[in-house]
């Protein structure tokens, strides 16, 4: 694996640049429409253009009505893998800047992340320097400047009702990137099919079934310290789809000029931004990068066999479809791709 270090000590079009090196995109977020079930694990949508000048995610959301409040899933009431349960907190107080001296959620951080596995950080003793890159992590956020209150990082988008890390590594935000690749649909002689109903074409996706809840969702996962945003979107789609890590030299070689062509091509940013995840913390929480990758002329990933990595029980080409059921709100951000590509959706 190759790792490069990560700078983002310039702001605007410069800094997401730099988030997506080399990847010429497209910025959408409209049409995506929000999910207030707790096991889903991503963001609200926003009707506004996401890019690094804009008014970030929490704000936004800051006045929204009590039936759509800020990071639903965030405040589920048991934590996910544990007996934890969070401190309830109504919408009205959700937002640090309302006053609450009762506030005292109780503080868990799972075993996984105490063993201290490479992943993780240590604890809090160690003084990360956060709104910054420390050392080859990216504590930098998607949402702006975030607050740090007694040496820990305040959730942007507000009070969860559970201090400390939960299941994620990282204090602050945790940065992961999911790259959702698709091709036409096409018949025999390579025309593609058009849907009979919508008349429109049909686009495919590589889809994964997760082992830990059985569901069909996008490959993707976290980035890695001092690893570019890029090389994370290669990186696990070729180890959950492709399973890369399990092939012969000459089989990996083939499957990285492949990959490396494809993500060398127009990426479409579908979303950038905070995540509305179950693992949220006060101090720890989710933030992605999902881009489109369009093997335009089935000719490039395409033609490389499916083979799923230890993280998924089965991966296939899957026809981009309303009636198909996706983990999380995984089905919104393929809507948007079907509406920008103009395929049937």
């Amino acid at each position: 694996m190759i790792h490069l270090p990560l700078r983002r000590h310039l702001v605007g079009p410069i800094r997401l640049a730099f988030t997506l090196l080399g990847l010429p995109h497209t910025v959408w977020t409209s049409g995506v429409r929000p999910a207030i079930s707790c096991p889903s694990s991503y963001p609200f949508p926003t009707s506004k253009t996401i890019s690094a000048d804009n008014t970030s995610y929490c704000r936004r959301h800051s006045t929204m009505p009590s039936s759509v409040g800020p990071h639903v899933k965030s405040r589920c009431p048991q934590y996910p893998g544990s007996n934890i349960k969070r401190l309830s907190v109504p919408d009205d107080k959700v937002d640090w800047t309302q006053k609450w001296p009762e506030y005292n959620p109780v503080s868990y951080t799972a075993p996984s992340v105490l063993n201290n596995p490479a992943w993780a950080d240590p604890d809090i003793g160690s003084s990360p320097k956060f709104n910054t890159v420390d050392g080859a992590v990216d504590r930098t956020s998607f949402e702006g400047s975030y607050k740090v209150e007694n040496g820990k990082p305040l959730n942007p988008c507000g009070r969860t009702g559970l201090a400390g890390r939960g299941l994620l590594g990282r204090w602050g935000p945790n940065h992961a990137a999911d790259p959702i690749v698709t091709r036409w649909k096409v018949d025999v002689k390579g025309a593609k099919i058009h849907h009979s109903v919508s008349q429109k074409p049909v686009l495919q996706f590589v889809s994964i079934k997760r082992k830990d809840c059985g569901e069909w969702a996008i490959p993707g996962g976290m980035v890695d310290p001092g690893e570019q945003v890029s090389l994370t979107l290669q990186r696990e789609f070729s180890e959950e789809a492709l399973n890369s890590l399990s092939s012969s030299p000459a089989e990996r070689a083939e499957i990285h000029q492949r990959i490396t062509n494809l993500f060398k091509s127009s990426g479409f940013m579908v979303y950038k931004g905070y995540v509305d995840d179950p693992r949220n913390t006060d101090n720890s929480w989710m933030e992605t990068v999902a881009v489109n990758f369009h093997d335009d002329l089935g000719n490039s990933v395409s033609e490389l066999p499916l083979e799923a990595g230890d993280d998924a029980g089965q991966v296939q080409w899957v026809d981009l479809d309303s009636s198909f059921p996706l983990y999380a709100n995984h089905s919104h951000f393929l809507e948007i791709i079907a509406k920008e590509r103009k395929a049937h959706w």
